[in-house]
């Protein structure tokens, strides 16, 4: 007997179910009692092996394939592992908008999950929550026609799934050992396959690591490795979950070379690479600042932030240069290299996320003192500032104001001036009166004591007119 199923406004019907509700009547097919709708035209009916084999339920075949033979798999399990993007909108609980484990049919048609319509009901509610007709029959009917399909069809990808992950597994396991023989080209062209297979499958990713795939790419990188097989294995590297030991064996003074020498000569992507994985290195608490503490390594970060063909090597290079402001041992190297000014300079152009990195930035170096020489010797810092006052987010006003208040402080005659006539008074007095941190606000009130010092009274009330556009 082949198990049929209705498609229509109701979702599935399960068979031989006869409802209460006085449009919907059963019909007799060759024996088969099928439900239909009497003369709407809305019903479809489908047998079971059509529905999933023509992708009316989207579908990738008729029956469950391979292992799942004999094998009970659990659908609760297969839908969480699997976390599809896209289901079958008629394998959806109205209710909770997520797959149905249990459906079950009211008497007006509509499916809903077990748990989700008896919670419905134990709420007072006498009612169907899709079409909210009043019920005449409380009773639940397992919409197992329905429960079967959603069977189907999730065994189905999961199996897949699990095919394929096993096929990953093996495969990688392959170029694992082709990387361990192989050199040259050969090399490099399973070290690509494998970054592709990393970068797609997270079980590709947990097979490197249990295989003792992380020590062998490591291996691979020192004084003589070449460009073209480093920028490969960093590829690996960066997408794969280090342990301590992993970090400390990369942290070596030529594995750390090879990195910055690809951070300046490699492709965008090799840099951002590089970028990363240092980054992920300086996680480890026995990281050395020593080894960041490289003319080399911040110009080559720096050409990466300020390169404008290629924007997506601004916010991971700026996340490094963050972890490095960090270690003050650096921090006087970062502002010898002219990094205070280039960064005032990009300003203006960068996204909110990257904004908030670079005034992080500045005011850690606003407290060295040729940190705060070069801001005040930049004639857009001022500007710069006072313009991100109160725009962005409170961290942007709160890192803009520290650094308006170490420039000031250095020169207050020199700066309070041209801060005052750059705006800053009148965004002051916004801060001021704003619903923001206490702190900023108390902060704001000195800036602005501060600046008041080279006026008279009538003078710099009228420059605390907001006769101007702040924004």
């Amino acid at each position: 007997m082949t198990a049929r199923v209705v498609c229509g406004s109701g979702g599935l019907i399960a068979e031989g179910r006869v409802s209460k509700m006085p449009m919907f009547q059963p019909s007799k097919r060759d024996g088969v009692v099928v439900a239909a709708f009497d003369g709407s035209g809305d019903g479809q009916v489908l047998d079971l092996d059509t529905a999933v084999k023509d992708g009316v339920l989207g579908g990738v075949g008729g029956g469950v394939i391979g292992a799942a033979v004999g094998e009970k798999l659990d659908l609760k399990k297969m839908i969480e592992e699997l976390d599809l993007p896209e289901i079958p909108s008629v394998f959806i609980c109205p209710i909770s908008l997520e797959p149905m484990q249990d459906p079950v049919t009211l008497c007006t048609g509509q499916t809903y999950e077990r748990s989700n319509i008896l919670k419905w009901f134990n709420l007072g509610h006498y009612t169907c929550p899709t079409t909210m007709q009043e019920l005449w029959d409380d009773s639940v009917t397992p919409n197992r026609t329905l429960y079967h399909l959603i069977y189907t069809w999730f065994s189905q990808k999961y199996l897949l799934m699990k095919k394929r992950s096993e096929d990953v597994q093996g495969r990688v396991s392959e170029l694992l050992q082709t990387l361990k023989k192989a050199k040259g080209q050969a090399r490099i062209q399973a070290l690509k396959e494998l970054k592709q297979v990393v970068a797609a499958r997270a079980t590709a990713m947990k097979t490197v690591v249990d295989e003792g795939g992380v020590s062998l790419i490591s291996s691979l990188l020192g004084p003589f490795t070449s460009h073209a097989v480093g920028s490969e294995a960093i590829a690996v590297l960066v997408n794969l979950e280090l342990d301590s030991e992993s970090k400390t064996n990369l942290m070596q003074p030529t594995k750390i070379s090879l990195m910055v020498d690809m951070l300046n000569e490699g492709s965008v992507e090799t840099k951002i690479n590089c970028t990363r994985l240092i980054e992920k290195l300086m996680e480890e608490k026995e990281f050395r600042a020593e080894s960041i503490s490289s003319h080399r390594l911040l110009v080559g970060l720096m050409r990466l932030v300020k390169d404008k063909r290629h924007t997506n090597g601004i916010l991971p290079g700026l996340s490094l240069l963050r972890s490095i402001c960090l270690h003050k041992q650096v921090m006087g190297l970062i502002v010898s290299i002219g990094a205070v000014s280039q960064l005032v300079e990009l300003l203006p152009a960068l996204e909110p996320d990257c904004l908030e990195l670079a005034l992080f930035i500045l005011d850690i170096l606003s407290s060295l003192p040729e940190g705060k020489a070069a801001l005040k010797d930049c004639g857009n810092t001022i500007p710069n500032m006072v313009r991100l006052l109160m725009r962005i987010s409170e961290s942007c006003t709160q890192y803009a104001l520290s650094i308006l208040w170490s420039v000031c402080k250095l020169a207050p005659e020199e700066c309070s001036s041209v801060a005052v006539e750059a705006g800053l008074a009148a965004k002051l007095l916004l801060v001021i009166q704003s619903g923001c941190n206490p702190v900023l606000k108390q902060k704001s009130s000195e800036l602005l004591k501060l600046c008041s010092l080279n006026y008279t009274d009538t003078i710099f009330i009228s420059k605390c007119k907001l006769t101007r556009t702040i924004l």
